[in-house]
């Protein structure tokens, strides 16, 4: 998975989905999130559930642990080693979910650049990616080393041919049994290994090669090109 993706709707059209009965504890504010090109380190909304209600909070994309300050904080999470190696271990048991309207990712055009494609749902919801990450718990102060990490998957089907990796994305009733924190970790690791959304929930499209600045984020960057 590449690191770019949007968030533009408002927190509110991504809570509506997950039937969330508590009062959502709402930092993000009310307006339209007007993302439509955020790259890592952008400070994104990030919803985890806490004993106080569903908290909305802005958080970094990427995070690593504190011995690790020799390289660059990774963005991304392998679903196949996120739950038992070392690297994550300290925040695999906080588990989050990014909101998104789409990704993006970049495609060899066959004469010297490079395309990039917009990925969506099919039925244009909300898509929930499966998270995890270092954030404020219980009403504690932000720290300066907060951050969250998408976790990714194995490609399939039509996918393939736009990249080999692809955030874990879960149903709005998976995705509620991921911020429960009463979901034991075992059953979180089922979860994203092998109840992801399948391919043929996506479509995508060509989009216009202004999405590879970060510096562009006219809503004009997710429309089709042909």
């Amino acid at each position: 998975m590449c690191g770019r993706l949007s968030q533009y709707r408002g927190i509110h059209d991504f809570v509506a989905v997950l039937s969330i009965p508590d009062a959502l504890i709402n930092h993000v504010g009310d307006e339209p999130l007007a993302r439509y090109n955020a790259a890592p380190t952008t400070q994104l909304a990030l919803l985890h559930l806490e004993s106080d209600g569903l908290h909305a909070d802005r958080q970094r994309w990427g995070w690593r642990p504190h011995w690790a300050k020799d390289r660059a904080a990774p963005i991304n999470a392998r679903v196949e080693k996120v739950a038992h190696g070392p690297f994550f271990r300290a925040i695999w048991p906080h588990r989050a979910i990014c909101p998104i309207d789409n990704w993006f990712e970049w495609v060899d055009a066959g004469d010297g650049t490079r395309q990039p494609w917009l990925i969506r749902r099919r039925d244009r919801g909300p898509i929930y990616c499966a998270a995890i990450g270092q954030f404020p718990l219980g009403g504690a102060a932000p720290r300066d080393d907060d951050g969250f990490v998408i976790i990714t998957a194995d490609s399939a089907g039509g996918l393939l041919d736009i990249h080999d990796r692809r955030p874990v994305v879960l149903s709005a009733e998976l995705a509620r049994e991921w911020l429960d924190p009463a979901t034991p970790k075992e059953r979180a690791e089922q979860m994203v290994l092998l109840q992801g959304e399948g391919s043929d929930a996506f479509q995508w499209h060509k989009v216009a090669k202004a999405v590879g600045n970060v510096r562009n984020q006219a809503a004009t960057l997710i429309d089709e090109i042909t």
